[in-house]
């Protein structure tokens, strides 16, 4: 070892290549350059196992300057003094996880089906599909280089507020030959994405990546989501725009399950999915088994059932593509055509009818519970655990409001009288034949 000396700025730049120096005030603590011009500082230390161990501090200039390294290695040997390991913990910091490595095995492990909702079931796939774009288009590029253990309430904020002044929108390809993915930020898109963020931290918890989740306690802004519900002359421009729609070139299948939509008050994803085997016409009800919130059980109303009567078996969906086996992928633009036929604003989108069914249900006096079991809300109740098949309350009230979203889009309704269940719950008359396969 060379002659100890008190290390300054002098002795720091008269090192030469490859000198090494060490100081007399502080034991291990030495400055060393290399073959070019930089000059680093670091000290010696053993652990408690008696192990050597060499923590570099940083290099000279801002912010090191051989006062503040000084001071620095007394904390490095005070610490290994108590049975630490600065230079173990040093370089676990630097190969810590980041942010983007904690979305991967966050989302590896919900693609697997290995984390559960709520529900204790898996994510379905939309829901899938919504959060890589939310880690690919948000989280990544402003917290994927940040630590897992390094983030803070702080950050988040920070993040929360860049995603809403909208820093990650832009447009960009996918990976449909002419997919276009148009990201705008916003309020809404900053609230449901912190969300996301939560639940990615509450994993990294369950990981032992970190002790605490940083989102916690950070005050969302609400989503943004305004509770769009059709007037008297939308639904009346929705009327024409089917009628239009279903003597045009649109796909027939899209047409009847717009129609269907806007009778029932489902999801889109649920109509879009929905199959023959899940349809029981004669009891007027559809058994859903895998819905947003689970197993679900839906009465159908007479008019909703003439939209199914109308249809041909063809295929096990009840609203089949225009080629292919899957699900009708393009409703959304057809649903786009159909509306601009009626003229009605771009506003109006599937989920807006879903919203004004609940609205016209409530205008006529329902109850919530009753509009919950119509449109296949999560009930809230013991008793909505244990209902099985469609009563005759539920049949009346989804007449009720059928026949009153009939007549808001001009078409002439049906008097659709309630046939009740007998005590053995199989006495219905179907209200229609479907047609058979071919």
């Amino acid at each position: 070892m060379a002659e100890r000396q008190r290390i300054g700025l002098r002795e720091v730049r008269a090192l030469p290549p490859g000198g090494e120096i060490w100081d007399a005030a502080v034991p291990g603590f030495g400055a060393r350059r290399r073959t070019g011009s930089a000059v680093s500082y670091f000290v010696m230390f053993r652990t408690a196992e008696g192990r050597l161990r060499r923590y570099t501090i940083g290099r000279h200039g801002a912010p090191w300057t051989p006062e503040q390294a000084r001071d620095k290695a007394r904390e490095v040997l005070t610490e290994a003094s108590k049975g630490g390991d600065p230079a173990a913990e040093k370089k676990a910091r630097r190969t810590a996880a980041t942010v983007a490595e904690l979305c991967d095995a966050y989302w590896a492990d919900a693609e697997s089906g290995n984390l559960m909702t709520r529900r204790r079931a898996p994510k379905k796939a939309s829901t899938l599909l919504s959060d890589k774009g939310r880690i690919d288009k948000h989280i990544r590029p402003l917290m994927g280089r940040m630590k897992v253990a390094a983030v803070t309430a702080a950050d988040v904020q920070a993040f929360m507020r860049a995603v809403t002044e909208g820093k990650t929108a832009g447009r960009s390809k996918t990976g449909n030959k002419r997919g276009l993915s148009n990201v705008r930020g916003g309020r809404g898109a900053a609230s449901r994405t912190v969300g996301l963020l939560g639940a990615i931290f509450t994993y990294a918890v369950r990981k032992g990546m970190r002790t605490d989740n940083p989102v916690h306690g950070v005050v969302r802004p609400a989503d943004g989501r305004r509770e769009r519900r059709l007037s008297d002359d939308e639904y009346a421009a929705l009327g024409t725009a089917l009628c239009a729609a279903a003597t045009s070139k649109v796909w027939p299948a899209a047409v009847a399950a717009a129609r269907f939509l806007a009778l029932t008050g489902w999801r889109s994803g649920e109509v879009l999915a929905l199959r023959w085997a899940e349809a029981d016409l004669v009891r007027r009800a559809a058994t859903l088994a895998d819905t947003k919130t689970g197993r679900s059980m839906r009465p159908l109303s007479h008019a909703a059932c003439d939209v199914l009567c109308g249809l041909l078996h063809g295929s096990d969906l009840v609203f089949p593509p225009t080629r292919g086996k899957g699900h009708m992928s393009g409703f959304r633009s057809l649903w786009a055509r159909i509306a601009t036929q009626g003229g009605l604003p771009p506003d109006v989108t599937p989920h807006v009818l879903r919203h004004s069914f609940a609205s016209v249900a409530a205008d006529i006096g329902y109850s919530e519970p009753t509009i919950a079991a119509l449109i296949g809300h999560q009930g809230h109740t013991i008793t909505s655990r244990y209902v099985h098949s469609a009563d005759a309350v539920l049949l009346a009230a989804a007449d009720a409001v059928a026949i009153r979203i009939a007549e808001l889009m001009g078409e002439a309704s049906k008097d659709a009288a309630v046939i009740e269940l007998n005590r053995s719950g199989r006495e219905y008359e179907a209200p229609c034949q479907p047609s058979k396969p071919p």
